[in-house]
């Protein structure tokens, strides 16, 4: 079993930047693939961004890459999601999800944490 829990969601104006962090608890965290997700109000949720156990493979969706970075530190069962360049349409609650590698779904969420940007 895996518990997430996200921090570091809060109001920031666009061009500003968040760090968000997801906490794991668990001994396998370092095993697991991680990824963020978000949801806009009145849109699903969709794909952000992910990592692989050892950090060294990462995937991006289209409209975040070259603003978004997420890395992880295996030794404090931590994944972070840095978000630069902030524009109004990254405005979502942001969660992190966790998947062993070789399943697809992700199996296990956090409870989210708001990130609105304004213009």
């Amino acid at each position: 079993q895996v518990q997430l829990v996200e921090s570091g969601g809060g109001l920031v104006q666009a061009g500003g930047s968040l760090r968000l962090s997801c906490a794991a608890s668990g001994r396998t965290f370092s095993t697991y693939v991680m990824g963020w997700f978000r949801q806009a109000p009145g849109k699903e949720r969709e794909f952000v961004a992910r990592i692989s156990w050892s950090g060294g493979n990462t995937q991006y969706r289209d409209s975040v890459k070259g603003r978004f970075t997420i890395s992880r530190d295996n030794t404090k069962n931590t994944v972070y999601l840095q978000m630069n360049s902030l524009k109004p349409e990254d405005t979502a609650i942001y969660y992190c999800a966790a998947r062993e590698s070789s399943y697809v779904v992700y199996k296990y969420w956090g409870q989210g944490t708001q990130v609105t940007v304004s213009s």
